[in-house]
């Protein structure tokens, strides 16, 4: 039984450490080795009085309306590992585990609170407002993997992040504290990492660790020393230092080097786990310019490039990251689930093994890929970094099918 939080990494950097006045985030989800992640674009939508939504586990009620949200998911589930809306909110969630056994009981998983935070916020604070909301009214809980014979959970933490300002917001069932960051580059792992700067939390929380003994009232309240297992809450993030050696040149660029870092174990590629997806948004303070996303969509960032998203209406859809949908035939969602396992790869999962079996068996051939696969990254950082340069408003129709031509391209040279 994995017991162990899976080690994703989530970062951020504001300016001065970071270029050009943009805000730059990212993150490596990692998870069992072969999990498949899809990555999935969501129009906005209105929504009838009384419709519900259905999540992974549990039905809730629909809002009014929804924001555009693209996201990278493990396919099986509803919610996603991170992602961003039309508005220039990002997300991300950890799962930690925390004194507090996480609940069985199916539930929000921290996964769907990442895509109803996306759907419903506009700013990095509502959106937190969002989730908290709902871990209140509906809680946490239920299997975190796709897998029929044991039952892994895990309690939430999250990065929620927009053009001003990010939240780290950490959970314990429906307990909840957060810390608000405008500066510098913060990095959360799978451990709890708030302290005594706590800028908002759940009316309840002090009354409740007190009634449970975990704190006295006396000393400061310390939040991960309250909630963290023993000793479990060391500082735990490598990659911080090596965006922090950047001085104030934390670019796209920068942070994608940073994921794709084996050495510090920022890139996660262990006996139980594997990076299966990363992602990197790019959100200038200026709004009148447009927020970037790049997504890899395969797994090992260090054999991924990162493909670049820009929300404008009428975006073009990308089916070649969209794994199969097995409707309501699908395991997960038959009770008892995951009594099977579907084929979930989608055809750029497909390309990509091909790729790395190649990069395994034949080195010279597999270098030579990766070359021309991360010159074609090269070319659309550049053109991103063109976009961000410029003085004209940007035309919607150019970008339209940005992401479905990187991946386009990209399924050409595996071929």
């Amino acid at each position: 039984r994995m017991a162990a939080a899976p080690p994703s990494y989530c970062f951020v950097a504001f300016p001065p450490c970071s270029k050009d006045g943009l805000v730059v985030f990212g993150k490596n989800s990692a998870r069992p080795r072969d999990e498949v992640q899809e990555v999935v674009y969501f129009a906005a939508a209105e929504h009838d009085p009384g419709s519900k939504v259905e999540c992974t586990y549990i039905e809730i009620e629909q809002v009014p309306k929804t924001h555009a949200v693209v996201l990278s998911r493990p396919s099986w589930l509803w919610g996603a590992e991170m992602g961003a809306n039309e508005h220039g909110v990002c997300v991300a969630n950890e799962a930690v585990v925390t004194r507090e056994p996480a609940s069985e009981s199916e539930a929000l998983l921290g996964m769907d609170l990442v895509r109803l935070g996306l759907e419903r916020g506009a700013t990095a604070k509502e959106a937190l407002d969002v989730i908290v909301a709902l871990l209140e009214e509906h809680g946490q809980g239920g299997n975190y993997y796709e897998d029929g014979s044991s039952c892994h959970t895990f309690q939430s933490a999250f990065l929620i992040v927009d053009r001003n300002e990010a939240w780290i917001l950490e959970t314990s069932g429906k307990y909840w504290a957060a810390e608000k960051i405008t500066e510098g580059v913060k990095c959360i792992c799978n451990q709890l990492s708030l302290t005594t700067k706590i800028d908002a939390e759940h009316p309840e929380l002090r009354n409740y660790v007190k009634s449970q003994g975990w704190w006295n009232g006396d000393s400061d309240f310390n939040f991960s020393e309250v909630f963290s297992l023993a000793d479990d809450h060391s500082a735990c993030c490598s990659g911080r230092e090596s965006l922090e050696k950047q001085g104030g040149d934390v670019s796209a660029q920068a942070m994608i080097d940073v994921l794709r870092d084996k050495d510090s174990g920022v890139c996660v590629d262990s006996e139980s786990f594997l990076t299966t997806a990363s992602i990197v948004s790019v959100l200038p303070q200026d709004s009148s310019f447009p927020c970037i996303h790049y997504f890899t969509g395969t797994p090992d960032p260090s054999r991924s490039i990162f493909k670049p998203f820009i929300f404008v209406d009428d975006v073009k859809l990308v089916p070649k990251v969209q794994s199969p949908s097995f409707g309501n035939d699908d395991p997960a969602k038959k009770i008892p689930r995951f009594q099977e396992k579907p084929d979930r790869r989608h055809e750029l999962y497909k390309a990509h093994e091909w790729a790395r079996s190649l990069l395994e068996n034949d080195q010279d051939k597999g270098q030579k890929l990766m070359r021309i696969m991360l010159d074609l990254e090269k070319q659309g950082l550049e053109a991103m970094e063109d976009i961000l340069s410029r003085t004209e408003i940007l035309d919607p129709a150019e970008v339209v099918d940005l992401f479905y031509d990187c991946v386009d391209t990209e399924l050409k040279f595996f071929k």
